[in-house]
């Protein structure tokens, strides 16, 4: 199994794209996605204000470098995600 990251990328008036602008750029990333196989995967991407939070199993942060360079997509962090928790979590140890 892949990791898992969270990619910050700032974006300024993110919060005013269309619906075709954001289309467009999800077209766009999935087209890069094809080109670069199967050590990457786009799993969703939250937006929020001037930032997009973008989730992706890959094999490396290189890839995820590689994907932001041929799509032309800012990168200012990104986390390896260590493990998730949530309200299951606290219910498997008796809370709740």
């Amino acid at each position: 199994m892949m990791p898992k990251y969270v990619i910050e990328r700032e974006i300024p008036d993110l919060n005013a794209w269309t619906n075709e602008q954001l289309g467009s750029a999800s077209s766009t990333s999935c087209d890069v996605l094809q080109e670069l196989g199967s050590d990457i995967e786009w799993l969703h991407s939250y937006v929020t204000g001037n930032k997009l939070y973008c989730i992706y199993n890959a094999a490396n942060e290189e890839i995820i470098r590689e994907h932001a360079r041929r799509g032309n997509f800012p990168v200012n962090k990104i986390s390896e995600v260590k493990t998730a928790i949530g309200p299951e979590t606290a219910k498997a140890h008796g809370a709740g």
